[in-house]
């Protein structure tokens, strides 16, 4: 049975093939369809001022290679209008509960929007990383029965310093403190990709080999090193976000 709203996904790449790539990923490990989802590339489009997020299930944002902590003065106007366009649904997602999942840039502009600190200083290269679940992780609904630690693959060249005021910790890093963490009950922020897999990676190592994540030269090694091994547990938090909020739409309700 289909349920009555759909899923509204939010994506920021400017590229067709990334944007298109990152969409069949999450697609894939969220069990979705087209009909299932209302896709709007917000680097084109913006969010429609009308846009109510109680006419969706739930909202997943994707990446993208704007950074946050570019100097304001630096940033392109359609930047500044997506920043702009987040503060304001951030304005009726967070207070009210909204079901939300940001991946990477979704996390740094929740993160943002909470008052965090987005810095360079916790950036990441491309890599295959293992992390861990927090105790508080280990009770969440999206990580429940997960082992201690588990592989994800990310790329950052900025994250949130700290947790976030009033957020819950739920995975941490080594080299980036925070991964994972929730707001609320049903808002949550990852800074690694759950929808990535080895495949997706490696394109982006190659479209964005020259946007400052990594240097050019080690492009071949890096898509070498987020193939060694899936990423199963961080598609499945997509997968459980997917069922929770929108299979079971009355229960999450």
């Amino acid at each position: 049975m289909t349920a009555c709203r759909p899923v509204l996904i939010l994506q920021l790449r400017p590229e067709d093939a990334t944007a298109d790539s990152e969409y069949a990923c999450i697609l894939r490990y969220g069990d979705l369809t087209t009909d299932d989802t209302h896709r709007l590339r917000i680097e084109k489009s913006g969010i429609p001022e009308g846009l109510n997020p109680d006419d969706y299930a739930a909202i997943i944002v994707g990446g993208s290679p704007f950074d946050i902590s570019t100097p304001q003065d630096d940033k392109s106007a359609v930047q500044k209008k997506i920043e702009d366009d987040f503060n304001r649904l951030l304005d009726q997602v967070v207070p009210y509960d909204i079901p939300f999942l940001g991946a990477c840039s979704g996390n740094g502009l929740l993160g943002n929007y909470l008052g965090g600190t987005i810095s360079r200083k916790y950036g990441e290269s491309v890599c295959l990383a293992s992390l861990e679940i927090t105790d508080e992780g280990k009770q969440d609904k999206l990580l429940r029965g997960f082992p201690d630690r588990i592989d994800a693959l990310l790329g950052h060249k900025e994250a949130v310093e700290d947790t976030p005021e009033g957020a819950t910790l739920l995975v941490r890093g080594q080299a980036c403190p925070v991964q994972m963490f929730r707001v609320g009950e049903n808002v949550y922020a990852t800074q690694f990709h759950p929808e990535g897999d080895a495949e997706e990676f490696r394109l982006r190592i190659e479209i964005y080999k020259n946007h400052g994540y990594f240097q050019p030269h080690e492009a071949d090694a890096l898509k070498e090193d987020v193939s060694q091994r899936p990423t199963p547990h961080a598609q499945e938090i997509l997968r459980r976000f997917v069922e929770y909020y929108y299979r079971d739409q009355d229960r999450a309700a």
